[in-house]
């Protein structure tokens, strides 16, 4: 368990965070209190909230509502009691049926495999099950998942080590897992919980501080969401979008997926996913974003399509982008491959171009060719740009640019129309996915933006999105005000939410349009130099891409 309270230097923003605790319990009354002094606040608050469309309904909810500045609260919200039903299981990797003999075991199977690996397990002493998962319909995906193989109930997950001991020496792969983790059809309807959630709720009509976002000093290295608000002195922050964790996928900490700062575009979407826009005077918007981008000699008519902004040539997270292979459709946490790319890359990359093979062009400020490199790897001019190529590509490249040449590159991100997005000199970009509540009704397009793994029995959709795991969402209710949403998971004290009930809770805090951020082990809510969550690593606080800020002065 993580001790949901770790401090982190910072100077105090007493002018702007002033915290005005209020209870509410939900079903039932009101009541309000700050600590050693109570504060009543306007009576609305006799009407009590309506209550989180998450487990059997009429369960207890407590919220506790913090003013930290006119227009900006947080809710805490914890909803449900221990479920005794619940306990800890050895979950069986089942081998694949795929004729790849490199196919990797899996957590799901059809019936006659599953009943095959139960069988041998029960000959080698292993009490084991076969149980048949049913998941919610979601607009593209779910119901019928297929069956998983199951062995024991434990008190404790340390009760379950000798079992994953047997199964292994049996031939199989296993791992303990909690129960009330499971996301299956019907679970949740007669589930109790419990359910820790955080809601920072942002009002453009009366909040005078800024809603922005920050990667840091730069954005190939990761750091926490609380080193990313201690850095900008914010009053709240929670994680944002998608990265790169692994150095074979990228460069650690780049963003996959769109995104910009301060009107600038800096890394390109996945297919069409779907992002959260910041614009003008904090208001915000979801919206399915494509991009274009060239670099072109002007007066010549000699242009190159771009690949991708600020990042490794060559390798593309999460797919979703041109002439990618095995496909150019979103596939989450799958790393795609295209041999031949021209990649554009900005001064926040990093102090270095990612080295290797290829050819480098280097631009000044002015857009003019300053030198062109035989391997790839310098450092990008301020406020200019560099160009690097790969594979057939390097000829290509070198013919349009040659030194003294002047160039001109064109980024754009377009909209579900096709128009090119105009953003701000303020406004931002996170990316983020899948669509969770689209025009008020619940619509989770998990296949769509690449939840769902060709030829893999279902089973990165079964852990990904049916499971029960911790979870960030991004969403506007109908009267504009933006929330951020935090749920803490895989903890027995709160489980989590399936994308499913991801969804429920979004639409039953109000929100009209709303999506998925990255959770999992990146879940984090930080109010006032604390974190104010739980979050799910083992070693603490994970380092992201990127944070959602409340800073208490407005851009100009």
């Amino acid at each position: 368990m993580i001790t949901p309270h770790h401090k982190f230097s910072r100077a105090a923003i007493t002018a702007l965070a002033i915290s005005i605790p209020v209870v509410l319990l939900s079903p039932g009354g009101v009541s309000t209190a700050s600590p050693g002094n109570p504060v009543h606040q306007e009576q609305q608050a006799s009407t009590p909230a309506p209550e989180l469309d998450l487990g059997a309904p009429g369960q207890p909810e407590n919220r506790t509502v913090t003013t930290l500045a006119p227009g900006l609260t947080r809710t805490s919200i914890t909803r449900g009691t221990s479920n005794q039903d619940f306990f800890w299981t050895a979950e069986v990797a089942v081998p694949s049926t795929s004729p790849d003999p490199d196919a990797p075991a899996s957590g799901l199977t059809v019936q006659p495999q599953a009943q095959l690996v139960a069988d041998k397990l029960k000959a080698a002493g292993v009490a084991a099950r076969v149980e048949h998962v049913q998941s919610p319909q979601l607009a593209d995906a779910g119901a019928d998942l297929g069956y998983r193989v199951r062995a024991g109930q434990f008190a404790t997950k340390a009760d379950g080590t000798a079992a994953v001991a047997q199964i292994r020496t049996a031939g199989y792969g296993s791992s303990v897992i909690y129960t009330g983790w499971d996301g299956d059809e019907g679970t949740s309807d007669d589930d109790r919980g419990p359910w820790k959630l955080e809601v920072l709720t942002i009002d453009p009509k009366e909040f005078r501080g800024d809603h922005t976002s920050s990667f840091g000093s730069n954005l190939q290295d990761r750091e926490t969401t609380s080193q990313l608000a201690a850095a900008a002195g914010a009053v709240a922050a929670t994680n944002g979008g998608y990265f790169v964790m692994d150095p074979n996928a990228g460069a650690p900490g780049d963003p996959a997926g769109a995104a910009a700062h301060d009107g600038k575009i800096l890394s390109e979407p996945v297919g069409d996913r779907p992002s959260l826009v910041i614009g003008a005077k904090n208001e915000t918007s979801i919206q399915r974003l494509k991009w274009d981008g060239s670099v072109s000699a002007p007066g010549t008519g000699d242009q190159l399509a771009l690949d991708g902004i600020n990042r490794v040539p060559g390798l593309i997270r999460n797919c979703g982008g041109t002439d990618d292979s095995p496909t150019s459709l979103p596939v989450h946490d799958f790393t795609c491959t295209d041999a031949d790319e021209i990649v554009d890359f900005t001064p926040e990359f990093g102090p270095t171009t990612p080295s290797g093979p290829g050819l480098e062009v280097i631009l000044d400020d002015h857009g003019t060719v300053t030198s062109v490199n035989n391997v790839r790897g310098t450092t990008v001019p301020a406020g200019g740009q560099t160009l690097q190529a790969i594979g057939a590509d390097p000829d290509r490249l070198a013919g349009l640019a040659p030194i003294g040449s002047k160039l001109k590159i064109q980024t754009d991100l377009l909209d579900a129309s096709g128009k090119a997005l105009k953003p701000g000199p303020t406004a931002d970009v996170v990316n983020g996915g899948p669509t969770l509540v689209e025009n008020g009704q619940i619509s989770i397009t998990a296949r769509r933006d690449g939840m769902v793994h060709a030829g893999d029995s279902n089973s990165f959709f079964y852990g990904w999105a049916h499971k029960r795991n911790p979870r960030t969402i991004a969403g506007i209710d109908a009267q504009g005000r933006t929330l951020l949403v935090t749920a803490d998971g895989r903890q027995t004290t709160s489980l989590g939410l399936s994308i499913k009930e991801t969804a429920d809770v979004a639409r039953s805090l109000g929100m009209v349009n709303a999506i998925n951020l990255d959770g999992g082990g990146s879940t984090t809510k930080v109010e006032n130099g604390y974190v104010v969550n739980s979050p799910s690593d083992a070693a603490g606080e994970r380092p992201v891409g990127d944070a959602l800020l409340v800073l208490p002065g407005r851009k100009q």
